[in-house]
Protein backbone atom coordinates (compact mmCIF):
# COMPACT_ATOMS: atom_id res chain seq x y z
CA UNK A 1 0.00 0.00 0.00
CA UNK A 2 2.95 2.28 1.37
CA UNK A 3 6.05 1.09 -1.09
CA UNK A 4 5.12 3.22 -4.42
CA UNK A 5 4.48 6.22 -2.31
CA UNK A 6 7.88 5.78 -0.17
CA UNK A 7 9.90 4.85 -3.67
CA UNK A 8 10.67 8.51 -5.01
CA UNK A 9 11.81 9.05 -0.89
CA UNK A 10 13.98 6.07 -0.71
CA UNK A 11 14.91 5.35 -3.48
CA UNK A 12 17.45 8.26 -4.14
CA UNK A 13 19.65 8.03 -1.59
CA UNK A 14 20.19 4.49 -1.83
CA UNK A 15 21.13 4.35 -5.60
CA UNK A 16 23.60 6.81 -4.23
CA UNK A 17 24.93 4.27 -1.68
CA UNK A 18 24.73 1.31 -4.53
CA UNK A 19 26.40 2.97 -7.36
CA UNK A 20 29.62 3.77 -4.17
CA UNK A 21 29.23 0.23 -3.12
CA UNK A 22 29.26 -0.84 -6.72
CA UNK A 23 32.88 0.90 -7.52
CA UNK A 24 34.35 -1.40 -4.85
CA UNK A 25 33.25 -4.49 -6.42
CA UNK A 26 30.31 -5.53 -4.51
CA UNK A 27 27.76 -7.19 -6.33
CA UNK A 28 24.12 -7.09 -6.07
CA UNK A 29 23.86 -10.84 -5.80
CA UNK A 30 26.11 -10.89 -2.72
CA UNK A 31 24.20 -8.18 -0.96
CA UNK A 32 20.63 -10.18 -1.23
CA UNK A 33 22.56 -13.33 0.33
CA UNK A 34 23.46 -11.29 2.80
CA UNK A 35 20.58 -10.22 3.63
CA UNK A 36 18.86 -13.40 3.55
CA UNK A 37 21.32 -14.39 6.15
CA UNK A 38 20.77 -11.42 8.46
CA UNK A 39 17.34 -11.78 7.87
CA UNK A 40 17.36 -15.02 8.63
CA UNK A 41 19.96 -14.52 12.19
CA UNK A 42 16.77 -11.87 12.72
CA UNK A 43 14.35 -14.60 13.10
CA UNK A 44 16.82 -16.80 15.03
CA UNK A 45 17.74 -14.36 17.68
CA UNK A 46 13.65 -13.15 18.07
CA UNK A 47 13.77 -17.31 18.73
CA UNK A 48 15.83 -16.89 22.06
CA UNK A 49 13.84 -14.02 23.40
CA UNK A 50 16.21 -11.59 21.83
CA UNK A 51 13.65 -9.52 20.16
CA UNK A 52 15.97 -6.18 20.25
CA UNK A 53 18.52 -7.82 18.90
CA UNK A 54 16.16 -9.37 16.12
CA UNK A 55 14.63 -5.97 15.51
CA UNK A 56 18.28 -4.70 14.48
CA UNK A 57 18.46 -7.86 12.15
CA UNK A 58 15.74 -7.23 10.70
CA UNK A 59 16.10 -3.70 9.74
CA UNK A 60 19.61 -4.40 8.52
CA UNK A 61 18.11 -7.02 6.15
CA UNK A 62 15.99 -4.81 4.84
CA UNK A 63 18.77 -2.38 4.19
CA UNK A 64 20.38 -4.95 2.54
CA UNK A 65 17.36 -5.72 0.68
CA UNK A 66 17.00 -1.99 -0.19
CA UNK A 67 20.76 -2.07 -1.48
CA UNK A 68 20.78 -4.98 -3.61
CA UNK A 69 18.50 -3.28 -5.96
CA UNK A 70 20.46 0.20 -6.43
CA UNK A 71 23.81 -1.60 -6.83
CA UNK A 72 22.14 -4.05 -9.70
CA UNK A 73 20.31 -0.46 -11.33
CA UNK A 74 24.23 0.53 -11.03
CA UNK A 75 25.78 -2.48 -12.51
CA UNK A 76 23.07 -5.00 -14.46
CA UNK A 77 20.22 -6.29 -13.56
CA UNK A 78 19.81 -10.05 -14.10
CA UNK A 79 16.77 -12.53 -14.21
CA UNK A 80 18.56 -15.06 -11.45
CA UNK A 81 19.18 -11.57 -9.58
CA UNK A 82 15.23 -11.18 -9.27
CA UNK A 83 15.02 -14.42 -8.43
CA UNK A 84 17.08 -14.31 -5.47
CA UNK A 85 16.01 -11.16 -4.57
CA UNK A 86 12.23 -12.46 -4.21
CA UNK A 87 12.88 -15.61 -2.62
CA UNK A 88 15.39 -13.95 -0.03
CA UNK A 89 11.98 -12.13 0.75
CA UNK A 90 9.98 -14.71 1.53
CA UNK A 91 12.38 -16.56 3.58
CA UNK A 92 12.61 -13.46 5.89
CA UNK A 93 9.32 -13.20 6.20
CA UNK A 94 9.14 -16.81 6.70
CA UNK A 95 11.54 -16.12 9.28
CA UNK A 96 10.32 -13.61 12.00
CA UNK A 97 7.21 -15.05 12.41
CA UNK A 98 8.60 -19.01 12.92
CA UNK A 99 10.90 -17.10 15.68
CA UNK A 100 8.18 -15.76 17.55
CA UNK A 101 6.78 -18.86 17.52
CA UNK A 102 9.45 -20.74 19.56
CA UNK A 103 9.96 -17.80 21.51
CA UNK A 104 6.43 -18.47 22.78
CA UNK A 105 4.89 -21.76 22.52
CA UNK A 106 1.41 -20.00 22.74
CA UNK A 107 2.23 -17.94 19.73
CA UNK A 108 3.14 -20.86 17.84
CA UNK A 109 -0.63 -21.13 16.12
CA UNK A 110 -0.78 -17.23 15.23
CA UNK A 111 3.00 -18.13 13.69
CA UNK A 112 1.78 -20.66 11.60
CA UNK A 113 -1.32 -19.36 10.30
CA UNK A 114 0.63 -15.90 9.45
CA UNK A 115 3.15 -17.68 8.00
CA UNK A 116 0.28 -19.55 5.29
CA UNK A 117 -1.15 -16.20 5.13
CA UNK A 118 2.47 -15.05 3.36
CA UNK A 119 2.03 -17.93 1.37
CA UNK A 120 -0.88 -17.04 -0.07
CA UNK A 121 0.11 -13.72 -0.48
CA UNK A 122 2.89 -14.80 -2.60
CA UNK A 123 1.35 -17.39 -4.58
CA UNK A 124 -0.90 -14.39 -5.33
CA UNK A 125 1.82 -11.80 -6.11
CA UNK A 126 4.01 -14.30 -8.12
CA UNK A 127 0.54 -15.68 -10.37
CA UNK A 128 -0.21 -11.87 -10.85
CA UNK A 129 3.48 -11.51 -12.17
CA UNK A 130 3.05 -14.10 -14.34
CA UNK A 131 -0.18 -13.44 -16.17
CA UNK A 132 1.17 -10.24 -16.77
CA UNK A 133 4.59 -11.20 -18.09
CA UNK A 134 2.43 -12.84 -21.05
CA UNK A 135 0.45 -10.18 -21.33
CA UNK A 136 3.23 -8.00 -21.93
CA UNK A 137 2.49 -5.91 -18.88
CA UNK A 138 5.29 -3.39 -17.65
CA UNK A 139 5.37 -0.78 -14.12
CA UNK A 140 7.63 1.32 -12.54
CA UNK A 141 5.45 2.10 -9.69
CA UNK A 142 7.83 0.10 -7.21
CA UNK A 143 11.20 0.78 -9.15
CA UNK A 144 12.57 -1.35 -11.61
CA UNK A 145 12.08 -4.74 -10.81
CA UNK A 146 12.41 -7.85 -12.65
CA UNK A 147 8.81 -8.71 -12.94
CA UNK A 148 5.58 -6.89 -12.48
CA UNK A 149 4.71 -5.89 -9.01
CA UNK A 150 1.06 -6.24 -7.97
CA UNK A 151 -0.15 -3.38 -5.33
CA UNK A 152 -2.13 -4.58 -2.61
CA UNK A 153 -3.15 -3.93 0.80
CA UNK A 154 -0.28 -5.88 2.85
CA UNK A 155 2.97 -4.76 1.47
CA UNK A 156 6.91 -4.78 2.33
CA UNK A 157 6.71 -1.58 4.03
CA UNK A 158 3.50 -2.92 5.96
CA UNK A 159 5.39 -6.01 6.51
CA UNK A 160 8.59 -4.62 7.96
CA UNK A 161 6.24 -1.80 10.13
CA UNK A 162 4.85 -4.77 11.29
CA UNK A 163 7.74 -7.11 12.03
CA UNK A 164 8.86 -3.69 14.23
CA UNK A 165 5.75 -3.70 16.56
CA UNK A 166 5.98 -7.34 17.16
CA UNK A 167 9.85 -6.59 18.13
CA UNK A 168 8.80 -3.70 20.15
CA UNK A 169 5.66 -5.35 21.80
CA UNK A 170 6.02 -8.88 21.86
CA UNK A 171 3.71 -9.95 24.55
CA UNK A 172 1.37 -8.57 22.03
CA UNK A 173 2.44 -10.40 18.99
CA UNK A 174 -1.03 -12.88 19.02
CA UNK A 175 -3.16 -9.76 18.24
CA UNK A 176 -0.61 -8.11 15.51
CA UNK A 177 -0.34 -11.50 13.89
CA UNK A 178 -3.92 -11.42 13.43
CA UNK A 179 -4.43 -8.41 12.10
CA UNK A 180 -1.77 -8.48 9.78
CA UNK A 181 -3.19 -12.19 8.61
CA UNK A 182 -6.52 -10.65 8.16
CA UNK A 183 -4.82 -7.58 5.70
CA UNK A 184 -3.19 -10.25 4.00
CA UNK A 185 -6.47 -11.98 3.03
CA UNK A 186 -7.54 -8.87 1.97
CA UNK A 187 -4.79 -8.41 -0.66
CA UNK A 188 -5.42 -11.67 -1.81
CA UNK A 189 -8.67 -10.89 -2.94
CA UNK A 190 -7.52 -7.86 -3.99
CA UNK A 191 -5.47 -9.26 -6.51
CA UNK A 192 -7.74 -11.89 -7.34
CA UNK A 193 -10.44 -9.74 -8.13
CA UNK A 194 -7.26 -7.67 -10.56
CA UNK A 195 -6.74 -10.59 -12.11
CA UNK A 196 -10.08 -11.33 -12.85
CA UNK A 197 -10.72 -7.89 -14.01
CA UNK A 198 -6.78 -7.62 -16.12
CA UNK A 199 -6.73 -11.17 -17.74
CA UNK A 200 -10.49 -12.11 -18.55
Amino acid sequence: MFDSRLRPIIDPPLNALGTWLAKFGLTANQVTLAGVLVGIGAGVAIGFRYYLLGLALLLLSRLFDGLDGAIARATAQSNFGGYLDIVGDFSFYIAVPIGFGFAVSANLPFALILVGSFTLTGISFLAYAVMAAKEGRETDAHGKKSFFYNTGLAEGTETIITFVLMCLLPQYFAIIASIYTAMCLVTVIQRTIAAKVDFP
